[in-house]
């Protein structure tokens, strides 16, 4: 099993190329967007992504924007903003609006590698968590 099906959202082409290669290699699957609506689009399609590894600076839905409908659809998905034009105030609202933590590009791979690891084990403790609510909830009811 992959260590972590990721959504990796950038505007810039090379950049996503690049980054499928390094974290292919590190075992991770990874799934690209160009883009907010794309991104939206593909986490409907892929059921079992964890983690979404999004630019903050994107022409059209920014980073910001597309992390809100993420988190409003998808709320168990884990966020890591990344960006070349890191400002304090963006990261900030960044992690008000449930980002899982906030890089500067370019990351070093190692720290993004862990970062992505981390999210990614979070989400399954929450997804455990859920499930056992649920099961003890069908037990209670059966007593």
């Amino acid at each position: 099993m992959a260590i972590a099906k990721i959504l990796l959202v950038d505007d810039e082409v090379p950049f996503v190329d690049t980054m499928i290669k390094r974290l292919t290699k590190r075992g991770m699957e990874v799934i690209p967007a160009y883009n907010g609506t794309e991104a939206l689009a593909k986490l409907k399609d892929q059921a079992r992504i964890e983690v979404v590894i999004l630019d903050v600076k994107m022409p059209g839905m920014d980073g910001i924007e597309t992390l809100t409908e993420i988190k409003k659809a998808y709320p168990l998905v884990e966020v890591i903003m990344l960006t070349g034009h890191a400002t304090v105030e963006s990261a900030i609202d960044g992690m008000k609006k449930g980002a899982f933590d906030y890089l500067m590009k370019p990351s070093d791979i190692e720290t993004l590698v862990s970062k992505v690891a981390e999210a990614a084990a979070k989400k399954r403790r929450h997804e455990e968590k859920i499930i056992e609510a649920q099961m003890r909830e069908i037990t209670t009811r059966r007593t």
